[in-house]
Formats: structure tokens, sequence, C-alpha cells
């Protein structure tokens, strides 16, 4: 079903509800918390300044992690504030809630062209029940409602769901238009041959994503701390290598249907491996790598992909038409463990032929570290939004814009 975008709207005078996705990494600094990457404003902005353009007051409103219904002080949206009125080029006015007497009196002096942030959605418990009647009070006297938080899309929450039929008018923002139309559209019927590299650390994270890209996928390329799951299917040794046994009749499965399907699905023939990590300090005694085809020995763990393995799927990435990239090859936090991750990332920028779409998660974070950013077609802001609507699951914030529209 077809939704309207904010495109479509006739906002001249009117005050617009935006839910945006501003659940954005903070970290400490001499003035106090501060934003260490602002990606998900940068990506919103096209649309507040579409709806800026066109007459409108904006009334902005997001999450920012899991502060479990109550007011907790490391969790407010007020660092937003300064970042986004920079940005936008205007003041960006503050309310220190979401709804109530003070933030109703606020916007009700709003004038065409005013942008007002509201606190922290999840800073009452109402927001992720869905309670209808608190998205009653979000959506105030506003008749227009834009959803442009894709990272939140498949949560059904009271300002991604239940709001969007209170609306007169409910629309999806550009961004949000952007991520279903690369993720969807664009993935439906791909250029080929497509190409999916596929990592992280559980299969059971990635099992949906992997039985519905299966149908689709010309190649699956496969790293990350779930490859090791799939050496155990295949019978090898993996040392101490994280996996999932429980897993392994799955991933049995899972190589048996891509065999089926004529799927050229790929394993590591070489890894890099330790025999002491401590992710919390970062570091890894020295490592080795594996020959090609060679087993894990015991009390070892595999922390990247090797040379020849690196080598195998660059190739394999250069041939591609399309490329969908979701999970690093390692622990790239570790920059000792870091080159796979970052390998896959220069072959990924380097095919300027193919549609190149990272879907979210670590892999977003990886390819910016490794300078590459710039050089692939799309990156999406989801990280489980991305990966349910890749599994093809109805997204509910989706969904309600459909319905209204």
């Amino acid at each position: 079903m077809a939704h309207l975008t904010a495109q479509d709207l006739q906002t001249q005078g009117e005050q617009v509800f935006v839910r945006c996705d501003f659940n954005i990494p903070l970290e400490p600094s001499p003035e106090g918390l501060r934003i260490s990457d602002d990606t998900r404003i940068q990506e919103t902005l096209p649309t507040l300044k579409l709806l800026l353009e066109k007459g409108a007051s904006l009334v902005l409103a997001s999450h920012l992690g899991r502060p479990k219904g109550q007011p907790v002080e490391k969790y407010s949206l007020r660092p937003v504030v300064a970042h986004l009125s920079k940005l936008l080029g205007r003041q960006v006015l503050f309310a220190s809630d979401c709804v109530g007497p003070e933030t109703e009196k606020v916007r009700a002096t709003l004038a065409p062209g005013q942008v007002l942030l509201l606190e922290n959605l999840r800073f009452h418990p109402e927001e992720e029940k869905n309670d209808p009647t608190f998205a009653k009070k979000l959506l105030g006297s506003a008749k227009f409602y834009v959803n442009d938080a894709f990272g939140s899309a498949h949560r059904a929450h009271a300002s991604t769901e239940a709001i969007a039929h209170l609306a007169t008018h409910a629309a999806s923002g550009l961004l949000l238009a952007k991520e279903l139309r690369y993720l969807g559209t664009e993935l439906s019927q791909p250029k080929r041959p497509f190409l999916v590299i596929l990592g992280g650390a559980k299969v059971g994270d990635k099992i949906g994503v992997l039985r519905s890209l299966l149908q689709k996928a010309n190649t699956i390329l496969i790293g990350g701390g779930m490859s090791y799951t799939f050496r155990l299917a295949q019978g090898k040794k993996i040392g101490k290598s994280l996996c999932e046994p429980d897993k392994v009749p799955l991933a049995k499965e899972i190589l048996a249907e891509a065999a089926q399907r004529g799927v050229k699905l790929l394993l590591p023939e070489d890894t890099f491996i330790v025999e002491k990590l401590d992710f919390a300090a970062r570091q890894v005694s020295p490592g080795k790598f594996t020959a090609p085809g060679e087993n894990i020995p015991d009390g070892w763990e595999g922390v990247d992909i090797g040379p020849q393995a690196r080598a195998t799927y660059a190739k394999e990435i250069s041939s591609a038409a399309t490329i969908l990239w979701n999970g690093p090859m390692g622990v790239f936090e570790i920059p000792e463990c870091a080159k796979g991750t970052f390998a896959i990332a220069q072959a990924v920028a380097a095919n300027q032929k193919a549609v190149s779409i990272i879907g979210g998660g670590d892999s977003v974070t990886a390819i910016k570290q490794a300078g590459f950013s710039q050089q692939v077609t799309f990156i999406s802001t989801g990280g489980g939004a991305s990966l349910e609507f890749l599994e093809g699951k109805v997204l509910p914030g989706v969904a309600a814009l459909q319905k209204n529209s």
C-alpha cells in the first residue's frame, strides 16, 4: 500500500508533529554530554527544511536510550538543541517535557518557521505501551503528523503507531521514504548479480534475514562471529571462538538450502586468531593467521577474517551489481581486528558500478571509520528496523501511515 510523504502535504501556517530519530551516541566532555555522531540528525534535515519552506511550525519528538519510563538526566535530548539550531540556521526551542500544560503553552505560541524539540518520549511509560491517550496528548492540536524515524518504525509505540491513526494527515518524511525505497523497492528486484555480506556476532540475530535473502541473492559472504557457527556445522574445529552450538542444526539447514537454490554461500578460508581478547580494554594478545582451510587450534579465538578471505570476498564484491552489507567481519572495535572489516568497506566502495546499500548497525560505523561513507549508494539509519524490514516483516510505524492514507 502507498502512503503520503512530506512532499504531498500542504502545511502553510500549520503545526506539524515530526517523529525524528535523535537516538544518537553521546560522550562526556568538559561542557557536559556532547554528540559523538550526528548522522541521524543530519539525515532528517531535508525533511525539516522542506516543511519549514512549506510554511509550517515544527514540533519534533524522539526517544534517546532506555530510561525505562522515567526521567533520567543522561538520556535528556537537551544536548541536541544547540547542534540542531546550528544545522538549521535558526533557534530551536526546547520543552522540558513532551506533554503537559507548560509544553502546551509553548506549542500554542509557535509561529510559522519556528521549531520546538520535546524532551525524551521514553521518560513516560505510556510511550512504549502505545497508549492512545498519550498519543493524543503528543499530537495536541496538530493535524499533520510526519514520521521520519525509520530506526523506530519497527516499534508499535505511541509516537510511531497510535498517533498516526489520530492525525488528520499522516505521512513519511523524506528519510523514511528513502529507507523504504532502498531496502524495499531496490532489493525486491535487484540488479544482478546480487551479493549479500552478512557479519556480526550471532546467527540467531540474522536467521530471518538469511532465509529471506536466500530467495533473492546470487552470492552470500559470511563473516564475523556467526561464521564460526557455520564452521562448526561443517565439522570444523573453532577453538574457543564465539559460536552458538544450539544453532548448528539451523546453520546446516541454511547451507543445504543455499546449495539447493544455487546460491554461492562463502565462509572465510582463513582467520586471524588470538589467545586472549579483552573487549573492555580493547586489547588482544599477539595473533596469527590460520592457513586456508586450517582448523582453529584449541585455546585460540577467531577475531577477524584472514588475507585470503579478504581477497576472495573483494573479488566477489567487484563483480556485483547490487550489494547489501550488514554486520562487521570481526571485532572491528579493536584496531588489530578491524582490517578484514575495513578491507570489505574498501571493496564495496571501489565498486562504483553497483548499487551499494549499508544495512544499518555496526556496518555503518565501520564504513565511516574506514573513510568510505561517501562512496556508497545508501547508508541506512536503522538497526533492528533494517533487519526486520529485510526479513519481510511489517513495520508498525509504516503500516499505520498506509492505513491513514
